[in-house]
């Protein structure tokens, strides 16, 4: 990528995030040009900080844990030199290892789950036309069968990505229309089957079971295909955007996570709460409306967006 487009994304990035970063903003300057020594009060504030943004109590621990660690051991004395140390904590633990994108480089089915009203289905649409926009030939499959309305939005997706979307009526079986769209995709050689599934968690077993359904036609129709699961959670709910993971981890093999709406939120820091807490990737985080605001998850742009100088 050019440093120009770099540099784009990093605005861009910058801007969205932009309530969550006043938040934090403020309280870090008077916090680092406020106290004189790093004592338990310098301590007690940045933790409120930080848990304020949605770091959740658990993560911010760690991280405090390890800038006291690092004062002691640099015998650092002023509370100013601990931001760049603080910030280089809180990349430390989002570090799940390399964030890949293999359905990117071969051909793959997607699916997409996430509860009604989390941005689920603008993502998918989102995804589709950059993935289109990479040369890639794209398919979607509207298998969220039983959410009213959910089929005709994914066709509007599809319509505006200019994209093939396979669909049946709704309520009929989530797995059958996966089945159809599969059969699509092998006859019109697709890159990337993208498939919009359960909207709903109220029942933990119905999704597993739905999802199994699913898994085991792509098992034996599409064998060859990379297979990905992503959960969408939606960034303005905090905390409980990080309940609800969770609670689809322990439904399905969840292999990143797509975070919308966070140029909403003051509480951006549940992305770092996320990869620290699940060690599961953020792949991509929802910054605005338009199509180029969903974008690649970059856990040290993020933390410098954030938190970073002006």
């Amino acid at each position: 990528m050019s440093e120009q487009k770099k540099k784009g994304l990093f605005a861009r990035l910058r801007e969205g995030l932009s309530k969550t970063r006043r938040s934090i903003a403020s309280g870090f300057a008077s916090v680092f040009s406020g106290f004189s020594a790093i004592d338990d009060d310098f301590y007690e504030e940045l933790e409120e900080i930080l848990i304020m943004g949605d770091l959740g109590v658990h993560t911010t621990e760690q991280i405090l844990e390890r800038l006291k660690e690092q004062v002691r051991e640099q015998r650092i004395k002023e509370p100013a030199a601990c931001r760049q140390l603080l910030i280089d904590s809180i990349k430390q633990q989002m570090d799940v290892g390399e964030n890949a994108y293999p359905f990117e480089q071969q051909r793959s089915v997607i699916l997409v789950v996430g509860v009604n009203g989390v941005g689920k289905t603008t993502s998918i649409g989102k995804l589709a036309s950059q993935m289109k926009g990479m040369g890639k030939r794209v398919i979607l499959a509207a298998a969220d069968t039983f959410r009213a309305g959910a089929i005709e939005q994914l066709g509007e997706w599809a319509r505006r990505a200019g994209v093939e979307m396979i669909a049946q009526k709704e309520g009929s079986d989530p797995a059958a229309v996966v089945y159809d769209a599969v059969a699509a995709a092998k006859a019109r050689k697709a890159d990337i089957l993208i498939c919009d599934t359960a909207g709903r968690l109220h029942n933990k077993k119905n999704l597993m079971e739905e999802l199994k359904k699913i898994n085991r036609i792509l098992d034996r129709e599409y064998a060859d295909a990379h297979k990905e699961t992503l959960v969408v959670l939606d960034g303005t709910t905090g905390q409980n955007a990080l309940a609800q993971a969770r609670e689809f981890m322990a439904a399905a093999d969840v292999d990143g996570i797509i975070l919308t709406k966070m140029d909403g939120t003051a509480k951006g820091g549940i992305a770092v709460a996320i990869q620290a807490e699940l060690g599961i990737p953020v792949k991509y985080i929802g910054i605005g409306e338009k199509i180029e605001d969903l974008q690649k998850f970059d856990a040290d742009a993020f933390v410098e967006a954030l938190f970073g100088e002006e």
